[in-house]
């Protein structure tokens, strides 16, 4: 279990919530930020993939890739409903959306895009740069 909560007031924290573990792209998303991974560190940032996979299908998919950040099993998509991510393709596909919350807890960036898998990365980075 993991709560924001326990990150407010120390580190800035990455949400990227994707369709599904171990398809291409949210292999290429995921791979891109664990490359990464280090500039997150660096930029006082947690980061969390999130996707209504089964805790095994996360653990799977995070030692395939050698993902250094956990990956949160939201089997029944109660975060993606909290958040608000919208699903792609009239609803068929889970969204692929990505927030960054400052250690004040304020939401500094909502970045939506199903095909730009590698551009979350970017814009996510970018917004830490701004809490700097």
């Amino acid at each position: 279990m993991v709560s924001l909560a326990q990150f407010e007031g120390k580190k800035a924290v990455v949400l990227f919530f994707y369709p599904k573990a171990d398809t291409p792209g949210c292999t290429k998303e995921a791979c891109k930020f664990r490359d990464e991974y280090s500039a997150f560190k660096d930029a006082g940032a947690e980061v969390f993939g999130i996707s209504g996979d089964t805790v095994d299908a996360q653990q799977a998919f995070a030692s395939a890739q050698r993902l250094p950040f956990p990956l949160l099993a939201d089997e029944n998509n109660v975060m993606r409903k909290t958040f608000g991510v919208p699903g792609d393709m009239f609803g068929m596909l889970p969204g692929r959306q990505t927030y960054v919350i400052s250690k004040t807890g304020k939401v500094v960036l909502v970045f939506n895009s199903q095909l730009d898998v590698e551009g979350h990365v970017t814009k996510a980075l970018d917004a830490l740069k701004t809490l700097a």
